[in-house]
């Protein structure tokens, strides 16, 4: 099992795609990045943990590969915003990729000068993993819990739209 490391705006957002990901075997929404220990979702809100909101995905790279992760992560949202998402602004909504080896660096940096090249001025940052803090339980799988709250039924739809029009061959169902 692999582990990636990202962040692309609301974590709910971000986990609803990857949880329909073949391969996928687990999503685990949290912070990283920050200074604060053991922040809450209350802290990380408030912008000053300089914590983004992450997922992290244990998958199996035998059934997807790490490439093809970036290519559904920077698909499935704006990696060209600074610090915002949609309605979602501040720091912990950005775009980021946390790299646990040499080989997801060099994958992350040749698929962001790739769309660099394709004329988009990419923001996403890209570093090495720092602690990783799981957030509280009622943010997991949130999407498959609350599949009528309001926020969710906006914004995960058109990802998810993206995903199933741009990845199908990487469908959990196909």
């Amino acid at each position: 099992m692999q582990q990636a490391l990202f962040g692309g705006g609301c974590f709910w957002c971000v986990e609803a795609v990857f949880l329909q990901i073949r391969g996928v075997e687990k999503v685990t929404s949290g912070y990283a990045g920050g200074h604060t220990t053991h922040p809450t979702y209350e802290q990380v809100c408030q912008g000053d943990t300089q914590h983004a909101e992450v997922i992290l995905v244990d998958f199996d790279e035998e059934q997807v590969t790490y490439s093809q992760l970036l290519d559904v992560f920077f698909a499935t949202h704006d990696p060209t915003t600074l610090n915002r998402q949609g309605n979602d602004i501040g720091t912990q909504y950005r775009s980021v990729i946390y790299y646990y080896n040499e080989e997801q660096k060099q994958a992350a940096e040749h698929t962001i000068q790739t769309l660099k090249d394709d004329d988009l001025d990419i923001v996403t940052e890209l570093s090495p993993v720092p602690k990783f803090y799981p957030a509280e339980e009622y943010h997991q799988n949130y999407y498959a819990k609350n599949p009528s709250q309001g926020y969710c039924n906006f914004a995960i739809p058109p990802k998810l739209l993206k995903l199933y029009s741009k990845f199908q061959h990487l469908m959990k169902d196909q």
